[in-house]
C-alpha cells in the first residue's frame, strides 16, 4: 500500500509536473481555486495551501484580482 500523501501535496506535485512537462508555461494562468477544488473534489483551503507554497517557492505568482500564473522568470531545475 502506498504511503499516505496529503491532497495539498498531490496538487502541488501535479502542478509542478505540468510545468515540467511543458503543459503549463511561464505566464500561463492556472484555473481558479474554485475550479481546482472541484477538479480535486476538495476545499478551496486545500488548493490554496498548495498554491501558496508554490508562490513562496517562486514557481507561481499571484496577481490580486486577476489570478495565479506560472512565474515568468521560473526556470525548471534539471
Amino acid at each position: 500500500m502506498a504511503p499516505y500523501e496529503p491532497l495539498w501535496r498531490r496538487i502541488r506535485r501535479e502542478i509542478q509536473a505540468k510545468i515540467a512537462a511543458g503543459i503549463l508555461k511561464p505566464g500561463d494562468k492556472l484555473p481558479t481555486t474554485k475550479e481546482l477544488a472541484e477538479q480535486y473534489e476538495t476545499s478551496g483551503v486545500t488548493v490554496r495551501k498548495a498554491i501558496d507554497l508554490l508562490i513562496e517557492a517562486g514557481v507561481l505568482e499571484g496577481r490580486q484580482g486577476v489570478g495565479v500564473f506560472v512565474a515568468e522568470n521560473y526556470e525548471q531545475k534539471p
